[in-house]
């Protein structure tokens, strides 16, 4: 099978991936998060017909765009590793730089390597595989059915480490028919090695984005873990063990369940679509040395860690240049734009997701830093009224924070969170800022690893191999 019809294109790896390489190649995203830029004038269209269906049709709309990109069962076996970095590899420039990314998947990141025309290659991708006759809420029953296709997988690529993720709250409509399998290598592909000894300079800076949340998890065999829920509006102990918010929501979408049954957790991995896998770790430290590369370690807690840290070097960059830094563009999971960012002059703060906990991080950030004359929102919709989402009312208290223009951005008010159309809306109103300024050069590296080295919500770790090339 291609690669590119194995990855989902609605992933948080895959959008940040298309982002960043578009804009080292000097483009923009006109269909943020998704699929070509040809296919904008059809997807745009399609998607604002989907706003204006009755909201069973909606949803049913939703889960089929996803289902028609999952991989059959049988064939999951087929896929291999090494197919799916080249595929990655393949999106960027071939060009020298300076420093290059490895790692958690991070839209903040997104920002710093488009501010350094650095890449960044992702340890985890999302293969969504077809399975039906699981009920949403019964995440047992998912691991069930697809167990053997999880083993077929992971014995045709031994360099892989399986996280099947279910959640039943901010994903619910898209595993109607289809289950989750997100990879993680833990060992370097040749593909990986092949494109940083090409185009990471002697004497370079190889940065690993090692985010090291953690989550439940239960073992379901070797390389193998089966995640019940995810990092967003709901917290562990309530996929644990339910409460007054879960039953309420089961309630709201008919389930026959106040609680969801899964397997119980045994332990604790790196989650699976934020966490880093440190098993990736020594091939890193070798390949450096080979090469001659300073290693670095870059470490935070949780994803939203790095957003304020990113944020406030861009504001900083941008009052060297001589520029104001009072224009804020908050972005949501897979919607952020890297060149529309640069070329308005915003600063940038990305979210998770478009839920509380998210909220309450960038109200914190707001809280203490100088103040924007100009908020822009992108939020990203999922088509649930899920456990922890903020409210439409809650995201427009956040922007009345703006002393001069706080707006939505892309954003349908009355269709969230099932406004679909808004993965075009949202790069259509971008464009349409008036005040503009020039891209810049790329910024200086040794810069900005000192202002992020300094930062306490990083731990920086660095190898200094020097320059033992032969």
């Amino acid at each position: 099978m291609k690669p590119g019809k194995v990855v989902a294109s609605f992933d948080s790896a895959t959008g940040m991936l298309r982002a960043l390489s578009r804009f080292l190649r000097g483009r923009d995203v006109p269909l943020i998060g998704q699929g070509p830029a040809a296919m904008e004038p059809l997807a745009s269209a399609l998607l604002g017909a989907a706003n204006r269906l009755p909201r069973r049709l909606q949803e049913r709309a939703y889960a089929a765009s996803g289902w028609a990109e999952a991989v059959p069962g049988h064939k999951v076996g087929g896929i291999r590793s090494e197919e799916l970095a080249r595929w990655v590899t393949g999106h960027y420039p071939r060009r020298r730089s300076q420093v290059a990314f490895v790692g958690s998947a991070n839209g903040a990141l997104t920002h710093l390597c488009a501010a350094l025309a650095a890449p960044w290659l992702p340890q985890t991708l999302l293969i969504p595989v077809r399975r039906r006759g699981v009920h949403p809420d019964e995440p047992r029953e998912d691991l069930r059915h697809t167990r053997a296709a999880g083993q077929a997988l992971l014995s045709a690529n031994p360099d892989l480490v399986l996280h099947h993720m279910h959640d039943a709250n901010q994903d619910r409509l898209m595993i109607a028919g289809m289950t989750y399998f997100r990879i993680k290598w833990r060992r370097l592909p040749a593909a990986y090695r092949r494109y940083l000894e090409e185009n990471l300079a002697p004497g370079g800076t190889l940065v690993v984005s090692d985010c090291g949340l953690r989550w439940p998890v239960t073992e379901a065999g070797p390389r193998h873990v089966f995640q019940h829920g995810a990092l967003g509006g709901a917290t562990p102990q309530e996929y644990q063990d339910g409460g007054s918010r879960v039953a309420d929501y089961l309630r709201r979408y008919g389930s026959p369940h106040r609680r969801w049954d899964y397997p119980p957790a045994d332990g604790e991995r790196p989650e699976a679509e934020w966490g880093f896998e440190p098993g990736l770790l020594p091939d890193l430290q070798e390949l450096a040395v080979r090469n001659g590369w300073r290693l670095v370690r870059m470490s935070f807690a949780e994803p939203e860690h790095l957003s304020p840290v990113v944020a406030d070097l861009y504001r900083e960059w941008y009052r060297r240049r001589g520029l104001p830094a009072d224009r804020l563009l908050a972005e949501c999971f897979l919607l952020l734009e890297p060149w529309w960012t640069l070329r308005s002059g915003s600063v940038p703060y990305w979210m998770v997701f478009n839920t509380e906990p998210s909220l309450a991080s960038l109200t914190g950030y707001l809280d203490g830093t100088d103040p924007f004359e100009e908020i822009r929102l992108l939020l990203f919709s999922h088509g649930v009224d899920s456990v922890g989402l903020a409210t439409i009312e809650r995201w427009r208290e956040m922007l009345a924070r703006a002393s001069k223009v706080g707006v939505f951005t892309g954003v349908d008010t009355r269709a969230y969170p099932r406004d679909f159309a808004s993965l075009a809306r949202a790069h259509r109103e971008l464009a349409r800022i008036r005040a503009t300024v020039p891209m810049p050069l790329p910024m200086d590296w040794p810069t900005a690893e000192k202002f992020l080295a300094d930062r306490d919500e990083l731990h920086w770790d660095t190898e200094d191999h020097g320059n033992t090339s032969a």
